[in-house]
């Protein structure tokens, strides 16, 4: 296809007449589509639903160590469901403290706790004149609404196939005492599907912080998520806290992950890896702050997969489900858009979603252009820090929740959009 910037503006204007018709007829489809959130579908959801019988009242709910999931205590974790989380993120048990539903909700008190009570006897944020975060972008906009929250200032760090812009994380983290954090979505990352090569967990470990507290937030969301059966086309990261501790700084990092994307969204098992020394510091608030998590539906969990081979097959039988759904939309993208300088896309091996890169300038109207026709995707800027991409070109493609049929329609209209508005913008620049 001829690219669109070798294009007269004769021929743009043309195509322009052309594009709105297109767009007009695709709005008298009436589609309704919310992709604003990684949302798994209903048939992901199904995929579970046998687990509601792993469990009845006539089921000894007791732990393999004799404790009764039905009462108190057990503050971190049922043994059986420290080795399930365990080994889902590659980590030894000992290191692991098993929560409620959501790893964000560990993510948010681990900050909160940082900022009123201090990492490990290390002043409080909230005394410091200055409290920064390194921000990965594009990246994961929950993250960000947490530091935002607590007023940490975030600096972003551009995101690359290998990972983050290591240059830079070490030149901010050994050199800026008010650097204590950064976000990582190591696997298979949110929103472009990336996975850090060895160097850069390697990097990562080996980092000299100015900051005693400084830590590693390690969201390892997507460790089990694959979209290929093919082992060559499974993502494989190194374990961040063995790499740590190889480097001397056992310390550095809290890693964090979930079932949330494995079985119920709302019903899943979270969990947070690190060291002895953090561990007993996190365990000094939750001491106050809880007896012991939902110790039936870790007890649940363990049963329903019995072990880490059964959560991959498990997770196999859910690739086939997400996988028609990405490559319906690569498809589309390559078919619509391939070759006419209006755009990039990643094609991630696992994950959640698909990063696509607009001209710059075009995202947010893309993205409105969408929701006029039907379909809301996640907000252009999302992806970055304070909701502000720099170059308004980032937009995040969700294909978990819609059936695949949808996502070929979607992913139509998606390109239709991106084409309308790359011809306004060559237009308007005096094409």
């Amino acid at each position: 296809m001829k690219s669109y910037k070798s294009m007269s503006k004769e021929e743009l204007e043309a195509l322009k007449r052309e594009l709105e018709q297109q767009f007009e007829d695709a709005k008298a489809k009436g589609l309704k589509l919310d992709m604003s959130r990684g949302k798994p579908g209903p048939a992901q959801l199904d995929l579970s639903m046998d687990m509601m019988d792993v469990l009845c009242a006539e089921s000894v709910l007791k732990t393999e160590e004799g404790v009764d999931c039905r009462n108190y205590g057990t503050l971190d974790g049922i043994p059986e469901a420290k080795r399930l989380m365990g080994d889902m993120m590659g980590v030894p048990a000992q290191n692991v403290i098993v929560c409620g539903n959501a790893s964000l909700s560990i993510m948010y008190d681990t900050v909160s706790r940082s900022v009123t009570h201090g990492v490990c006897g290390s002043t409080p944020w909230c005394k410091l004149d200055k409290v920064k975060f390194l921000c990965p972008a594009p990246g994961y906009d929950r993250h960000f609404k947490i530091t935002e929250h607590f007023g940490i200032e975030m600096i972003t760090i551009p995101m690359t196939p290998q990972g983050p812009d290591m240059n830079l994380v070490e030149q901010y983290v050994n050199t800026d005492a008010s650097v204590k954090g950064i976000w990582c979505v190591p696997k298979y990352s949110n929103p472009q599907g990336y996975s850090y090569s060895d160097e850069t967990v390697k990097r990562f470990a080996a980092l000299k912080p100015a900051a005693e507290d400084f830590r590693i937030y390690w969201d390892n969301a997507y460790a089990v998520h694959h979209l290929y059966e093919e082992t060559e086309r499974q993502d494989q990261i190194l374990d961040i806290l063995s790499e740590c501790e190889k480097a001397g700084s056992p310390d550095m990092v809290y890693e964090f992950a979930s079932t949330s994307k494995v079985t119920f969204s709302g019903a899943g098992v979270a969990a947070i890896a690190s060291s002895q020394k953090n561990l007993s510091d996190i365990k000094k608030t939750m001491t106050i702050q809880t007896i012991g998590y939902d110790k039936i539906n870790q007890l649940r969990h363990v049963k329903y997969f019995g072990n880490i081979e059964g959560m991959h097959a498990h997770m196999m039988e859910l690739a086939g489900i997400m996988r028609p759904k990405f490559e319906a939309v690569l498809a589309v993208l390559e078919q619509e858009l391939s070759g006419l300088e209006i755009g990039e896309w990643t094609k991630p091996n696992g994950g959640y979603f698909i990063s696509f890169e607009a001209m710059e300038g075009c995202a947010a109207a893309i993205v409105g252009k969408c929701k006029e026709a039907g379909v809301v995707l996640t907000d252009a800027g999302a992806t970055y820090p304070y909701g502000k991409d720099p170059r308004d070109s980032n937009i995040r493609i969700a294909p978990s929740f819609p059936t695949t049929e949808e996502m070929k329609e979607t992913a139509k209209l998606f390109a239709l959009c991106v084409k309308l508005v790359s011809v306004d913008r060559l237009l308007s620049a005096g094409r």
